[in-house]
């Protein structure tokens, strides 16, 4: 069983971390999506065990039990990734991160010391207003309204989340769906069922329990800068997207691709956005295993 803590930022602050898998493990470190929180999945729990990794996740700064970080961009993640390898006694660890989460795998890619071995993307969105991106292309609705209220300001933007955040306290596994209206293409409607749908809820009402704050960081953090350059990523990177992505469209996967450095790109036609983590994780745990 997973066993949840809190360890010591280097500012004050605290960070809530969940311990799971195989102790005796190669520690893997999960960064999760927007919004969502360090809550594991007992599918990668038990694959964890099967492989030999230590499974951890956290709630990013202003998520579930982890203090706020007001400001923070994308790279203020690594400061807290080694705070937790700090408390953990991690001499050599890997990173995954799926969505809002692969922004920070990347940041950890480019900035973490030597102790952070690899990582993996999983459905990252590319940074804002790039050249050679319409970054809005192919997106469903409702992120493309959420991205819109980020750009306009963290009020305009805490309004909008208000009425969503408390339809995500409120519904059940049954329902969330109707959250993703127009983000779920079929691919990732017929995963969203039984126990992947009970986790997905419940991380991410562990992740706005005390309010939304992780939520408008992530947003504002995602459409500033994000404090690094791709072209400063110095160890390997594994890149997933599917074709039928509607909340991160595959074209931000094709835009991060040319420009990580020696990245290995995995884009499938069959894939959408949350099909990944209910298909895709042995994958991905060997591929960082073996970079361990």
């Amino acid at each position: 069983m997973a066993t949840d803590r809190t360890v010591p930022a280097p500012d004050g602050r605290t960070l809530a971390v969940t311990d799971g898998g195989d102790p005796g493990g190669v520690p893997l470190l999960m960064h999760h999506g927007t919004p969502s929180s360090g809550l594991l999945y007992d599918r990668h729990e038990a694959l964890a065990r099967e492989q030999g990794i230590r499974l951890l996740g956290y709630d990013r700064a202003g998520y579930g039990a982890s203090s706020r970080l007001a400001g923070r961009r994308v790279a203020d993640c690594v400061a807290d990734v080694h705070a937790i390898a700090d408390a953990l006694g991690l001499e050599r660890f890997a990173c995954w991160g799926i969505s809002g989460g692969g922004p920070h795998v990347l940041a950890c890619a480019a900035l973490c010391d030597e102790r952070c071995v690899a990582v993996a993307s999983l459905a990252a969105v590319a940074p804002y207003g790039v050249e050679g991106l319409d970054w809005y292309e192919g997106m469903g609705r409702e992120n493309w309204d959420e991205f819109g209220a980020a750009l306009a300001g963290e009020e305009p933007l805490r309004e909008f989340l208000d009425p969503i955040r408390e339809h995500h306290l409120r519904i059940g596994p049954a329902e969330i769906v109707s959250i993703f209206d127009t983000l779920a293409g079929p691919e990732d409607r017929s995963v969203l069922t039984g126990g992947f749908a009970a986790w997905v809820t419940d991380s991410g009402k562990r992740g706005l329990a005390r309010g939304m704050d992780g939520w408008v960081d992530d947003d504002l953090a995602f459409t500033g800068p994000w404090g690094f350059e791709l072209a400063s990523i110095d160890r390997p990177v594994l890149l997933l997207h599917g074709d039928d992505d509607r909340f991160v469209p595959v074209s931000h996967g094709y835009w991060l691709a040319a420009r990580i450095p020696g990245v290995e790109t995995r884009i499938d036609a069959n894939d959408g956005h949350l099909t990944l983590l209910e298909r895709r994780m042995r994958d991905v745990n060997e591929w960082l295993l073996a970079r361990l």
